[in-house]
């Protein structure tokens, strides 16, 4: 049986029943089996799949203390000790892959020849409305620029206009004037626009902060801080503006603003590490591992493109297809399509041929898994765009808001000041 590229390995004992002993080896996790390596005879102690595991348990034997037990289908006990780092890392990781496995709805069958059309047509579609949504994103964000532009010659104006009220009240009260100036009305008047443009600016970061905040993914996830002695179950949220840690609570842990990102290393499609630097105190790092991490990774590949990073571990999942753990079993499927044959309505008498043929019309499956992979991976991308693309509409209205009251604004002091010339004069 093929073992396939192990997600995360952990040294460790396990329990041979038969000769009434501990064995020294590995213990392995892949997308879709557990298995055990000696290291004398690298042979392979125990091996079985994730969708026949009963229970998972954390007990102790009279032999040894802090066991992990795994019990498969058919009543078979499985005894992992002297885990490293520890037993209770093992089993969140094995408990999240298993849980996610049983989860996940059934899959249809796999490799089928050729593609199927209804799915490669929807493909497609979602292409192309990725690239329409692209192109109007670039022209948001030429808007955006045009935008900014205007609000900068507005403020150079609001400065102008500033500095003319300097000079016509030194024109309105000369200095051989007996009384003098009156400069508190000149600092009041300074401290109440200042209030209003802070008002403003609190308004318009409020406006902004709606968008920004917005989930586009949110996975569960083994997190770790630092190292990997200490991984926990919690989950991962990926917002238009940062990435958010969360506890099983949903307590948040971190919070990485986008621009505070500095590297994201991929390990493997199941598990990355996010990283803050610093300088003159210790980096901020974070590693997630989680079975739905390729949902995800869509996603993070298109906001952080620069900063993504793959590792040489990476490179061992590239000869085999990046999907979920979830993945159908070779025999098992094949097992459900003749369920579901037999629950289909047939006539008794059917010439063999056109038996065959209606099974293969009715069991056939429109999309393949990895054309509905495929097109996930697309929709979260499109709801990425969609949701930039909002947040970037919720900006420039904020910035018209402020066009317009600064337009206001500049229009009044220019006639203020158009009238008190007039009297001078």
């Amino acid at each position: 049986m093929s073992r396939g590229v192990a997600i995360h390995s952990w040294s460790g004992s396990y329990y041979i029943n038969s000769e009434k002993r501990w064995e020294n080896g590995s213990l392995s996790l892949t997308r879709t089996m557990v298995y055990f390596v000696s290291n004398q005879s690298k042979e392979s102690l125990a091996s079985f799949r994730l969708s026949r595991i009963m229970e998972i348990k954390m007990e102790s034997s009279s032999f040894i203390f802090s066991t992990l037990t795994v019990l498969e289908e058919g009543n078979v006990k499985h005894w992992f000790g002297s885990l490293k780092p520890n037993r209770v890392v093992v089993y969140n990781v094995l408990e999240h892959f298993w849980r996610e496995r049983l989860l996940s709805p059934t899959s249809e069958a796999r490799g089928a020849e050729g593609q199927p059309s209804k799915g490669r047509e929807l493909i497609n579609l979602v292409a192309e409305s990725q690239r329409r949504l692209e192109d109007t994103g670039m022209v948001l964000s030429h808007q955006g620029e045009q935008f900014d532009n205007v609000m900068q010659g507005l403020e150079k104006i609001d400065s102008d206009l500033g500095v003319a009220d300097k000079l016509l009240l030194e024109l309105e009260s000369p200095s051989w004037w007996p009384f003098g100036k009156l400069p508190w009305k000149t600092q009041q008047d300074a401290k109440a626009e200042d209030a209003s443009r802070a008002a403003a600016a609190a308004a318009s970061a409020t406006g902004k902060g709606s968008g920004r905040n917005k989930v586009i993914a949110s996975i569960p996830a083994v997190v770790n801080k630092g190292g990997n002695s200490d991984l926990k179950p919690g989950c991962l949220l990926v917002l238009v503006s940062s990435l958010e840690v969360r506890d099983t609570n949903c307590q948040l842990l971190h919070r990485f603003e986008r621009n505070e990102v500095d590297e994201i290393r991929v390990h493997s499609p199941y598990e990355i590490t996010v990283r803050q630097r610093f300088i003159g105190k210790p980096d901020i790092c974070y590693r997630f591992l989680s079975a739905k991490m390729p949902e995800a990774m869509s996603v993070l590949e298109m906001q952080y493109k620069k900063k993504v990073e793959l590792t040489s571990e990476y490179c061992a999942f590239k000869a085999t297809p990046v999907s979920s753990p979830c993945d159908t079993e070779g025999p098992n499927w094949n097992e459900g399509l003749l369920q579901k044959c037999q629950e289909t309505d047939l006539p008794l008498e059917v010439p063999a041929g056109a038996l065959s043929q209606l099974q293969v019309h009715v069991l056939q499956p429109s999309v393949s898994q990895s054309e509905a992979q495929e097109l996930k991976q697309m929709l979260m991308q499109l709801k990425n765009l969609a949701l930039e693309a909002e947040t970037e509409l919720e900006r420039q209205d904020d910035v018209l808001d402020d066009l317009t009251s600064s337009t206001d604004r500049a229009t009044m002091h220019i006639e203020k000041h158009t009238c008190r010339m007039k009297r001078l004069l």
